[in-house]
């Protein structure tokens, strides 16, 4: 195995995951460790109570996610969570809609299919989805979820061009399946602006992995019952040391699935969940930065 991790390293790649897990010393712009995400928030009226709970406990966080899909939303609810973000100043992602498991293949629905995630089948998946996110663009959405290795390269390109807003973001989904170091570097190089590895990736992982890109990392801190029910608050503080800059998706565990249809009562619970994973920070790496707003 010599030969190839030497040639990995030749590269400016890890050349295994890093055991040793060192500390990393790569920040977001504004000098911050880490930023809290909260994924799963559907509707404008769940945004609203969630950004109003965790006003109640005092916390800010930085990115709120919407992961059913652009053409789930209408126009009106499009505007009025890109108002809430506003006012709140939090980044909104939405998620892009067309995906494997709203098309008409059965392949999906299948134990093997699963395997093809949320990617995208034919040329016309592909115009549809970059409908998606032209229209939400139109009502000030400036930040996308996206599962296709493929769909990023065209909306990378599109933004280079001017085909769609300089400013937009595509952060890459756990969805993808991504897990190595390798797979970071593509998804950078094609266009992603943060990515979510795996759910289950290990702080080894994570480390390697923070070695070889230098966009935000997204990981998760709990995750829904369909995708393990793991908690995984302790390990927060190794996470942010290893991994900065990072965001911490929080409140998954209140879920059942990724696209689970949150309540406002369910809002207010992933609010807790963001305050708990805040004390263990606290109590065990007080001097982590975190972005301010």
């Amino acid at each position: 195995m010599k030969e190839t991790r030497d040639f990995l390293t030749k590269i400016g790649m890890p050349s295994g995951d890093a055991y040793s897990l060192p500390t990393s010393e790569k920040r977001f712009e504004d000098g911050g460790q880490y930023r809290f995400e909260v994924p799963g928030i559907q509707s404008p009226g769940v945004m609203k109570a969630l950004l109003e709970e965790l006003d109640k406990y005092g916390i800010k966080i930085h990115r709120i996610t919407q992961t059913k899909g652009i053409m789930s939303l209408l126009d009106e609810e499009i505007e009025k969570m890109v108002e809430y973000a506003n006012h709140w100043e939090v980044e909104l992602i939405l998620a892009i809609g067309p995906r494997a498991t709203t098309d008409t293949s059965a392949s999906v629905h299948t134990e093997e299919g699963q395997r093809m995630g949320y990617r995208l089948r034919g040329q016309e998946q592909i115009v549809r989805a970059i409908e998606d996110v032209k229209r939400a663009c139109r009502l000030g959405c400036r930040s996308f979820l996206v599962y296709d290795e493929g769909c990023l390269w065209l909306l990378n390109r599109m933004r280079q061009e001017g085909a769609l807003p300089f400013d937009c973001k595509f952060k890459v989904s756990a969805h993808a399946g991504h897990g190595n170091p390798c797979s970071a570097k593509l998804l950078e190089s094609i266009g992603a602006n943060s990515v979510n590895p795996v759910r289950d990736i290990q702080l080894q992982m994570l480390s390697a992995i923070r070695q070889a890109i230098d966009i935000p990392i997204d990981i998760h801190t709990e995750n829904p019952k369909s995708s393990g029910g793991f908690i995984r608050h302790y390990e927060v503080p190794e996470m942010i040391r290893i991994a900065s800059p990072i965001y911490l998706k929080t409140g998954g565990s209140v879920a059942q699935t990724h696209s689970w249809d949150t309540t406002e009562s369910d809002a207010k619970k992933r609010a807790k969940q963001v305050m708990l994973v805040k004390r263990i920070i606290d109590s065990y790496y007080p001097e982590a930065i975190c972005s301010p707003k």
